[in-house]
């Protein structure tokens, strides 16, 4: 089993800039692909950005230019820098973590969420 432990959330004003963290514990080593995802009100979750072990990032659309994740495998921590922000960031951000175990057997672990709120 993983655990996942987000901080860094707060309230920025627009423009401006946050840097959250997510410190996994426990299975660490089965750990494949690390990501971000935001659920916004009103809205689903969606997908924010994603790191594998190997370092392959992909984001959404939405923060491709403004956030860059990045994975510090030895700490056991992905981060989520946040440049540019704008009022419709405004969510709770949700660390996630996938694992592999043993082959055929896929599990998804979840943080517990911190708010970022983006004031205009």
């Amino acid at each position: 089993q993983v655990q996942l432990v987000e901080s860094g959330g707060g309230l920025v004003q627009a423009g401006g800039s946050l840097r959250l963290s997510c410190a996994a514990s426990g299975s660490i080593n089965s750990i494949s692909t690390m990501g971000w995802y935001r659920q916004a009100p009103g809205k689903q979750r969606e997908l924010v950005a994603t790191i594998t072990s190997g370092g392959i990032t992909n984001y959404a659309d939405s923060v491709k230019g403004r956030f860059t994740i990045s994975r510090d495998n030895a700490k056991n921590t992905v981060y989520l820098q946040m440049n540019s922000l704008k009022p419709e960031d405004t969510a709770v951000y949700y660390c996630n973590a996938d694992t592999s175990p043993r082959p055929g057997l896929e599990r998804r672990y979840w943080g517990q969420g911190t708010q970022v709120t983006i004031s205009s």
